[in-house]
C-alpha cells in the first residue's frame, strides 16, 4: 500500500506529514526538498504512521510536494485518443514528444492561478507526474522490473497552457511556465511493489465547474514510463525529486483543425494570419476563465491508489 506525504504550512512551521484518514502526522526531521524527504526520510514516515495525528487537513495550507529548484520534464500527445485529436497516428509515432516548464510554475494544490492579462486561451492539462527517486547521469535502460528503482512517486499534475503564446510563437516553454501554470499535489504517493502494477490503471479525471472535460487512463499511454525514461536518459540528466509529467488525455479546450486543413492553411497563408485565424476560432471555446475552478483526481480503478484531490481557482490580475 502507497504511502501518502504531504508539505503543508501551519500559523508556525512548513512541514511533512504522513496524510491518513483521521489526519496528518507531521514528521519529525527537517527536509528542506522533496529530494532530501525521499533520500532520508523513510524511516520517519514509516515510524510516523504508528503515531496519532497532529493535524487536521482542512485546518492547514497544503504546499506543492514538489520543492523547487527541480527539473519539470514534459510529453506530448502521449495518450491515444488525445494524439488522434492532435492530427497523429498513435499507432505509427515518429517520435516521443519531449518539452519542459520552469519550476517557476510550480504552485499549491490548491492555490489560486492568476490568468495573465494577455492570455485569452488558458487551456488546463490533467497529467500523471512521475517523481524520480534515483539519479539519472548518464543513458539508462529502464524496464518494467526496474522502473521501481527510479520512480519512487507519484502525484497529480496539471500542465495550464496559454495556447495563444505556445502555438503562435512556437514557445512551448514560454506557454506553459508563467507563474502558477503547474499545480502539483495535493499527495506524493510513495509507492509500493503492487503500486507499480496499477500505473497502468489509473483513471484521470479533470473537471471545471463541476462539469467533466477530460478524462482516460493510463493504459492508453502511447509511451509508457520506462521506455519515456529511457530515452530521456540519453539527453537529460535527472536528480532526486526531478518530474516527468507524461501527458495529458483529450478533452483539451484548444482544439486542432485536420491534418488537411492545416497544410493548406500552411501553403496558403502567411504564418501570422494563419494564427490569428486560429486564435479568432478558439475564443468561443470552454478555456479558462477568472472564476473559474479546475478540480483533478488520478486514482486507480480499484481505488487502492488514491492521490487526492487538486482544486485550482483561476483568478484576474491585480
Amino acid at each position: 500500500m502507497a504511502t501518502y506525504l504531504s508539505r503543508f504550512t501551519t500559523d508556525k512551521a512548513e512541514l511533512w506529514g504522513v496524510v491518513t484518514a483521521g489526519g496528518i502526522i507531521a514528521l519529525e526531521g527537517d527536509y528542506a526538498t522533496t529530494g532530501e524527504l525521499l533520500e532520508n526520510g523513510r524511516d520517519d514516515w514509516t515510524a510516523a504512521a504508528s503515531r496519532r495525528p497532529t493535524h487536521v487537513a482542512d485546518d492547514v495550507q497544503m504546499l506543492s510536494p514538489i520543492t523547487t529548484p527541480c527539473r519539470v520534464l514534459c510529453q506530448g500527445a502521449n495518450f491515444r485518443q488525445h494524439a488522434i485529436d492532435s492530427g497523429m497516428d498513435p499507432d505509427n509515432t515518429a517520435f516521443n514528444l519531449f518539452f519542459d516548464k520552469t519550476d517557476a510554475s510550480i504552485t499549491g494544490p490548491h492555490s489560486a492561478v492568476t490568468r495573465p492579462s494577455h492570455v485569452r486561451l488558458l487551456d488546463h492539462e490533467i497529467e500523471l507526474a512521475l517523481v524520480i527517486g534515483k539519479a539519472i547521469t548518464e543513458p539508462v535502460t529502464i524496464t518494467d522490473d526496474s522502473l521501481r528503482e527510479y520512480v519512487v512517486a507519484v502525484t497529480i499534475a496539471n500542465d495550464l497552457s496559454a495556447r495563444d503564446v505556445q502555438l503562435p510563437q512556437g514557445q512551448y516553454l514560454k506557454g506553459k511556465s508563467y507563474r502558477g501554470f503547474c499545480p502539483m499535489g495535493p499527495l506524493l504517493a510513495v509507492l509500493d511493489d503492487a503500486d507499480y502494477d496499477r500505473l497502468d490503471d489509473l483513471v484521470l479525471r479533470l473537471h471545471v465547474n463541476g462539469d467533466l472535460r477530460q478524462t482516460d487512463t493510463t493504459a492508453n499511454f502511447v509511451y509508457r514510463p520506462a521506455e519515456s525514461l529511457t530515452e530521456l536518459s540519453t539527453f537529460s540528466n535527472l536528480d532526486v525529486g526531478d518530474v516527468l509529467l507524461t501527458g495529458t488525455p483529450h478533452g483539451t479546450a484548444a482544439k486542432s483543425p485536420p491534418a488537411i486543413v492545416r497544410r493548406l492553411a500552411t501553403a496558403l497563408l502567411p504564418e501570422h494570419v494563419m494564427w490569428k485565424l486560429f486564435i479568432r476560432r478558439n475564443l468561443a471555446g470552454p478555456f479558462l476563465s477568472p472564476g473559474d475552478t479546475v478540480t483533478s483526481t488520478i486514482r486507480s480503478s480499484d481505488g487502492a491508489l488514491d492521490l487526492g484531490e487538486q482544486r485550482t481557482p483561476i483568478i484576474a490580475p491585480n
